[in-house]
């Protein structure tokens, strides 16, 4: 058909549709990967290798880097544990949990607040976190990154803050989560932080009253 044509058809115009068309197809979108969420994407990164290497170091990069105890404040490497300790974690599924919905959660916030200021949101709540386990839980370490989450998820709530009102979105948020987390620092025994839960809920919560105010 292509051939029939072509004997038939005037050369100028045969040119000019083959013109068209390498036009339309320079035109088309393409699609690509974006490294759209920097932060949280490197986040989930190095929290990725840090599991890797506390595998194949047998758990020491666990207790040397990624958890935080009671330790002499000489040790170099505790300065490192009070961030450190965010990137830690315990095994695959208690990894997986947590980036997920940092995954999820960090590239609006990162499109509303900046990739700036979401990083620095994770270095506060990292090191307030660290500091309260170590003062007030000397026989106790701390690792993962669910102060973190909670964290997000309070600051997340303040997208619908505007003109200095209080969205009912996030009264909602706070009282699930954090009652939830005192309601089970009260009644429920088990070897998970809900005080890291609590401390990452209101640096989000502090947080996201400043960064609104900015806005």
């Amino acid at each position: 058909m292509i051939a029939s044509r072509t004997r038939n058809a005037p050369a100028g115009n045969f040119y000019s549709e083959v013109t068209v068309m390498a036009q339309n197809n320079t035109n088309r979108p393409t699609m690509r990967i974006s490294y759209n969420a920097p932060v949280a994407l490197t986040f989930a990164l190095l929290s990725l290798l840090a599991l890797a290497a506390n595998h194949f170091t047998g758990g020491w990069a666990n207790h040397a880097l990624f958890s935080v105890y009671q330790c002499p404040l000489t040790d170099p490497l505790a300065y490192v544990r009070f961030f450190g300790h965010v990137l830690g974690h315990s095994g695959y599924a208690h990894y997986i949990g947590n980036m997920v919905l940092i995954l999820v959660l960090g590239p609006n916030l990162e499109d509303r607040f900046g990739s700036w200021n979401v990083l620095w949101a994770i270095l506060l709540t990292a090191l307030v976190s660290g500091l309260v386990q170590f003062i007030f839980f000397p026989g106790a370490a701390l690792l993962g990154a669910s102060g973190i989450v909670f964290m997000m998820i309070l600051l997340s709530s303040f997208g619908g803050v505007r003109n200095g009102t209080i969205p009912t979105t996030l009264i909602l948020v706070a009282v699930f989560y954090l009652g939830g987390e005192l309601w089970d620092a009260i009644f429920v025994k088990d070897n998970i932080s809900q005080l890291t839960h609590i401390i990452g809920g209101v640096c989000g919560t502090v947080l996201g009253f400043i960064l609104s105010g900015r806005k």
